[in-house]
């Protein structure tokens, strides 16, 4: 509230001290004495003529307002008048002297983690925070953690570290560095990172964002500030996030949050909560502001993204189940009602017809006909779909609790083949799962040949505590064959990648340029509709534009790039010219 609405607290104590001796003087209540002597006995008229006048003091006496009386006057306001202000009392006071304390963001792990660093530093940007990308000039250091292996942890705990050694080699002169831990590992291990060797200061799970002042003012008074609630509805949904892409031109959208698949080895439910999704009109509006910025890609994020369901508003709930791919089950029941995953996409795709539009990552049992079509019949959907298969075996499958069988897979990869024309495929793969034996390993591996994906995600399987494999399997597998295990499946996955990718030479490819290659300034890269990355040389930087003149390609631009060799990993090629709605259809008809 504004400050002249403002009440001094000392003010209304005083006047308080002083109404209250005034009120229980002598002065101001005549006593009542009740002795046991006959003589001095109190008469009931006497009684009553006191009990009257006491009666008569008490509603002559002070009021409410009397304990206010000396305070500046405020004139009288509606709430309509009131300009209401974001203040928050908890705040530093860097904020309040124009001082504001900067903030230096790690990201590790899924693009998830990477809008959530957005979303954080949005908030903390309202609260006048600053952000460097210069780590010896961070007052406060935020990691945004991953916890779905043991690797991704291990990471974390020696960059904490070494963290803790720059700290503690600050000047005493400079403000103090407070050092925080924000995300899934926050949550699955919030009592072992406060008290292991007292590393971390702040300490805030993927529910918790909006607590991040607060906490970061406690670590300045020297308290260890910890919140790693798990919310049954928070969804950031009135958050905008400031999107920190280099490039400017690509962005992620969190569409919703949580996963209630309850895969045996996975522990998402229990770092980031059950399902629930950010009503559609809030992403809508995000797309349409990241379209106005000149955005022209952005991917649809959720721990099971195609599982989407908007509930928000009256009429989406009806009764409609939601449909899975045919085959497939889950271990909850079927949910009733809601804007689906595919009514989203619909309508995201038609804010901006020339911006890409993609999703991940999703889970194969929430890819009914409708949402494939649609991704067949607009064009600016990408025809690339991340499939995770996880492993080749159907036994193995079920210890996993996927939901399907290696044949039901299959199925639906011949499904999305024959709807989505020229469609590439990925996937993720874990090797040495509880109970693998060298059959299912072999399954896995005739799997990913019968498939033939152009990009993959392969892991060795690390126990997650907390999980149902944690409370119910054992982790029988040794860590040596797990790695020969997990080798072989990234050779046979290269080699089919590479075949799958050699079909595209002499093709033309629309590609988003990203900028400059990493390994040669010389060099420009892009990424096709597929998802693949495309390498082309600078010197061909010039090509015709919409009006047949020779323009620069710049990052953010859509080129179409002739395409001269392949292997596993990337493409390259040659621009040819500018993205022109006349010349687009012409130059694909000729792959």
């Amino acid at each position: 509230m504004k400050a002249s609405c403002t009440v001094d607290l000392k003010i209304i104590m005083k006047q308080f001290h002083n109404l209250t001796r005034l009120f229980f003087s002598t002065k101001c209540v005549t006593p009542v004495r009740l002795c046991c002597n006959s003589s001095s006995v109190v008469s009931k008229k006497e009684t009553r003529t006191a009990s009257n006048q006491f009666k008569t003091q008490i509603s002559s006496g002070p009021s409410f307002h009397d304990f206010f009386r000396g305070l500046p006057a405020s004139p009288k306001t509606t709430v309509s008048d009131v300009e209401i202000e974001d203040n928050h009392p908890y705040l530093s006071a860097h904020s309040e002297l124009g001082e504001p304390r900067k903030v230096y963001f790690e990201t590790y792990g899924c693009q998830m983690n990477v809008n959530d660093t957005d979303i954080a530093w949005s908030i903390l940007q309202r609260s006048g925070y600053e952000r460097t990308s210069i780590l010896s000039e961070a007052d406060v250091v935020l990691l945004v953690t991953c916890s779905i292996r043991e690797k991704a942890e291990q990471t974390i705990w020696n960059r904490l570290q070494q963290l803790t050694a720059m700290k503690n080699k600050r000047l005493k002169s400079q403000t103090p560095m407070k050092i925080g831990i924000l995300g899934c590992m926050a949550e699955r291990l919030k009592k072992e990172i406060l008290e292991r060797e007292k590393l971390v200061d702040v300490l805030a799970g993927p529910d918790a964002y909006r607590d991040l002042p607060r906490l970061l003012s406690l670590a300045e008074g020297g308290q260890q500030a910890s919140n790693v609630l798990l919310s049954l509805e928070e969804t950031y949904a009135d958050i905008m996030p400031v999107h920190h892409s280099p490039q400017g031109h690509s962005a992620f959208i969190s569409i919703m949050r949580g996963c209630d698949n309850m895969c045996s080895y996975c522990i998402v439910p229990f770092t980031r909560g059950r399902e629930r999704s950010r009503p559609a009109s809030s992403i809508l509006e995000e797309v349409r502001i990241l379209s106005d910025q000149g955005v022209k890609e952005v991917t649809l994020l959720g721990q099971n993204v195609n599982s989407y369901r908007d509930t928000s508003e009256e009429q989406f709930c009806g009764d409609n189940s939601t449909k899975l791919s045919r085959g497939f089950k889950t271990v909850y029941r079927p949910k009733l009602g809601g804007l689906r995953f595919s009514d989203l996409l619909d309508k995201v795709s038609q804010v901006d017809p020339n911006m890409r539009i993609r999703f991940t990552s999703p889970h194969p049992k929430d890819f009914p006909d409708e949402v494939l079509h649609l991704i067949a019949e607009r064009t600016n959907i990408c025809n690339q779909i991340h499939l995770p298969a996880q492993s080749g075996s159907s036994r193995v499958l079920k210890a996993m609790r996927r939901g399907y069988t290696r044949e039901t897979y299959l199925e639906l990869v011949q499904n999305i083949r024959s709807i989505i024309k020229d469609v590439s495929l990925s996937s993720d793969f874990i090797s040495g799962f509880c109970g693998e034996t060298e059959e299912d390993h072999q399954q896995t591996l005739s799997l990913i040949r019968e498939v033939g994906y152009n990009i993959g995600f392969l892991f060795a399987y690390s126990m997650r505590k907390k999980t149902h494999a944690f409370h119910s399997l054992k982790d029988d597998v040794p860590a040596d064959v797990k790695q020969r295990r997990l080798e072989e499946c990234i050779n046979v996955f290269r080699k089919e990648a590479a075949r799958v990718n050699a079909t595209l030479i002499g093709s033309t490819q629309l590609v988003l340029v990203e900028g400059v290659s990493k390994r040669s300034a010389k060099e420009l890269c892009g990424r096709t509709d597929s998802n693949m990355r495309v390498i082309f040389p600078r010197k061909d930087d010039a090509v015709p534009s919409v009006e047949s003149n020779m323009t620069s390609i710049m990052a953010g631009d859509f080129v179409f790039v002739k395409i001269l060799s392949a292997n596993s990993q990337s493409l390259r090629g040659q621009a040819l010219s500018h993205r022109h709605p006349k010349m687009q259809s012409a130059l694909l008809s000729n792959n």
